[in-house]
């Protein structure tokens, strides 16, 4: 029989894991021409992936603070995790208007798996 705090303290750090790896952003660029996926014509399309990318790594930087302190940014886990979700379903809209935008696929699975990988970990130990 495991302390109700080990159990804690485990599902801490898998959140703590998820939030980091969550952060772990690239430039637009990259995952698009991995997964094959459209991008908008350069160069006149270089200042929104320069954009994306900034945003992407604001977003970087509040899952870097959630997993620093997940009891203070717990507003940051939530939305991550209504975002992730809907992200998910997002790309599997897309996917489902047989745009060719097969790459989504993985983006989807991705982000379904972060946002029920962060309500499992936070959910149990939010108060």
């Amino acid at each position: 029989m495991t302390s109700p705090f080990v159990r804690r303290f485990r599902l801490l750090g898998l959140l703590r894991g998820s939030l980091v790896a969550g952060a772990l952003v690239t430039a637009p660029g990259v995952p698009a021409r991995i997964l094959k996926l459209p991008l908008p014509p350069l160069p006149e399309g270089r200042f929104y992936l320069w954009i994306m990318a900034v945003f992407l790594l604001m977003l970087a930087a509040l899952y870097l603070a959630a997993a620093y302190d997940p009891r203070r940014y717990s507003a940051i886990i939530a939305v991550a995790i209504g975002g992730r979700a809907l992200g998910a379903a997002v790309f599997t809209a897309a996917v489902l208007t047989g745009s060719g935008l097969g790459g989504l696929v993985p983006l989807a699975v991705a982000d379904l798996a972060f946002s029920i990988l962060h309500a499992a970990s936070w959910w149990p130990i939010r108060s």
